[in-house]
């Protein structure tokens, strides 16, 4: 059976005819002679649609259409009636009423308008289950690390979602700072599937992959005939998510264009669409984020001043990897057995080598980086346990770290030391060897780095 359908009709011979006709184009349908009696079936029945005559004795069908609605939210609601008004459609509409009919209707329209209600109930189950899975998955929990830079993050998140429950309008502006690949769509997400407006529209744009004239499209909308290609009335991505958030990835890529009308967005919180003379009030909260040094691009008069002080009310810094300590191999094991659930290769562990490895590599693509390295780890690794070789971390890129060389000693220590270790196997005299210093030494600086963990030994 393709739907269960609830008939609410006293005229018994019209409720049989209905239900017959459409259980013959399979539909699994079921009448009630009054409202009182429909309302006792919705627990058992869980109707996808319900069929419902306006004239019933007792309740009418306009009160029983809101204690359907209450009873059973997912129910689409098609109202009957006999002797139609517009004032009665509009009061069935306004209390929840999928579409409205007046009889006698024709039984093929009758399916016309079922199958369409239905296509309808089916988009927003769909709809809702993204919407919740995006939720589950994007909260504050989603946000991995226990380093002192991570738990100063994560109670800054907190402390913020826990001031906007008391507002009574929309959130300030958030910017998010930070390398690329550090997660600024995940701080994003946290931001408002953490807060009061979890279940609105969550709405993400990439600045700098679309064109100018794409983007305020796409932002603002259109009216029919703004440019060559609007055929029709398109509502922007704003509009879209109004009483939501919008997530500007990139900002520092916007146009001049696009940043003034950015500006006007966020001072008086209205939108007018492209080719429009009407402007809309909206209630969309704004999230941007960069990798860029957006003061300097002010500096040069790339990025507008007003709209920069705008966007950053509040201002979030996420830390690069190679700032987050122990987050290196706690995000490394964690998608470790992610791709290795997905590769079905679930008993896979990091050997020694490659935690050294891990810990000393610079991560000039931070989290992406490494989660990347452990896919591809996962791949090609022939035993149980990843070794350094398999992570192939290329030389030429330790010391890489944001686009600039690594000059920090320490680090520099750390990682020749671990390319050491992992190309003799652990062996500390081989190793000691390749660096040109004795087995002692090596031992000790093994020891002060905390590098050292069951490593082999020869002579």
């Amino acid at each position: 059976m393709d739907r269960a359908i609830l008939i609410i009709e006293d005229e018994a011979t019209l409720a049989r005819n209905v239900a017959a006709y459409l259980a013959r184009h399979g539909y699994e349908a079921h009448t009630a002679a009054s409202a009182e009696d429909g309302l006792a079936q919705l627990d058992t029945l869980r109707p996808d649609i319900v069929l419902l005559d306006h004239n019933l004795p007792g309740l009418s069908g306009l009160e029983a259409l809101g204690r359907i609605r209450r009873a059973a939210p997912d129910a689409q609601v098609v109202m009957l009636t006999g002797h139609g008004s517009t004032e009665l459609a509009v009061e069935a509409m306004k209390a929840g009423a999928a579409d409205f009919l007046n009889k006698p209707v024709a039984l093929g329209e009758l399916k016309l308008v079922v199958e369409r209600v239905g296509r309808q109930r089916q988009l927003a189950s769909t709809v809702d289950y993204y919407r919740r899975r995006d939720a589950e998955g994007s909260g504050l929990a989603a946000i991995v690390g226990e380093s002192p830079p991570m738990l100063a993050l994560k109670q800054t998140i907190a402390r913020l979602l826990d001031a906007e429950r008391e507002l009574v309008d929309t959130p300030p502006a958030v910017l998010i700072t930070g390398e690329t690949g550090t997660g600024k769509e995940l701080v994003a997400r946290a931001l408002h599937y953490g807060g009061a407006r979890t279940a609105r529209p969550f709405v993400e744009i990439n600045c700098g992959a679309l064109p100018a004239s794409l983007i305020e499209a796409e932002l603002f909308g259109y009216e029919r005939g703004a440019f060559t290609d609007a055929r029709e009335r398109k509502a922007g991505l704003i509009e879209t998510a109004d009483g939501g958030s919008v997530f500007l990835d990139e900002i520092g890529e916007a146009e001049p264009g696009t940043q003034v009308k950015l500006l006007k967005l966020l001072e008086e919180k209205r939108v007018r669409r492209l080719g429009g003379v009407r402007e809309l009030p909206i209630d969309t909260r704004i999230i941007s984020a960069t990798n860029q040094p957006l003061e300097q691009r002010v500096r040069e008069g790339r990025f507008r001043a007003d709209l920069y002080y705008r966007l950053r009310i509040v201002e979030i810094r996420i830390p690069p990897l190679r700032e987050r300590g122990d987050d290196i191999l706690l995000l490394a094991r964690q998608f470790l057995a992610t791709h290795g659930a997905r590769y079905r290769k679930p008993l896979l562990t990091l050997g020694p080598d490659a935690e050294r490895t891990l810990a000393a590599h610079a991560w000039p693509g931070n989290v992406r980086e490494l989660r990347n390295a452990i896919e591809q780890a996962v791949l090609i690794a022939e035993a149980p346990t990843v070794r350094a070789t398999d992570l192939r971390l290329g030389s030429g890129a330790l010391g890489d770290a944001g686009g600039e060389s690594d000059l920090n000693l320490e680090r520099a220590e750390r990682r020749l030391i671990a390319e050491a270790m992992a190309r003799s196997q652990d062996n500390v005299t081989a190793a000691a060897r390749l660096l040109g210093i004795s087995r002692d030494t090596l031992r000790y600086r093994l020891e002060r780095l905390a590098l050292r963990d069951g490593t082999a030994d020869a002579g």
